[in-house]
């Protein structure tokens, strides 16, 4: 299964870059998958964390669903996928935010190592980038710096 959902993000995601950069997209779901293997054995968390951007990021949106990654890769991977999930993309980024943040105490422990993973790859992406670009890296996001640092 984890060999299928390697294969699957590099498919789903192709093409695609991080944002404000040259760099393939599937570099991050990978690193977070690699974070989790880190810190448990578990191969449908892992799996959750190769998957996490599926739902909500592939084109077209909502080509992917919860009910499909369960049907191919299991319903507890599915779970943690929905569960990282940004609902409705049509939300302002601040209403999304907001409302995922809201969601974490309901999360259960494989989809809150997702979320941390994925939070902690983001994190040194950015630290990285603010390295070299510094203030200007912010340009690249939805949001500008204020709301990036809040969040």
């Amino acid at each position: 299964k984890l060999h299928k959902a390697i294969k699957f993000a590099i498919e789903v995601h192709q093409g695609r870059t991080r944002k404000g950069k040259d760099e393939a997209y599937i570099v991050h779901p990978l690193a977070v998958g690699l974070i989790l293997s880190r810190v448990t054995s578990d191969e449908d968390i892992i799996i959750a964390g190769i998957l996490h951007d599926t739902i909500e990021d592939c084109k077209p949106y909502g080509s992917i669903t919860k009910e499909f990654i369960a049907k191919e890769f299991g319903e507890s991977a599915a779970e943690m996928v929905n569960d990282v999930t940004e609902q409705d993309k049509s939300l302002s980024w601040d209403e999304r935010k907001r409302l995922a943040l809201e969601h974490i105490p309901q999360m259960k422990e494989g989809s809150l190592l997702v979320k941390s993973a994925d939070v902690l790859h983001n994190m040194v992406d950015q630290i990285a980038d603010y390295k070299v670009e510094g203030d200007g890296m912010f340009e690249k996001f939805n949001a500008g710096k204020d709301k990036q640092l809040k969040r």
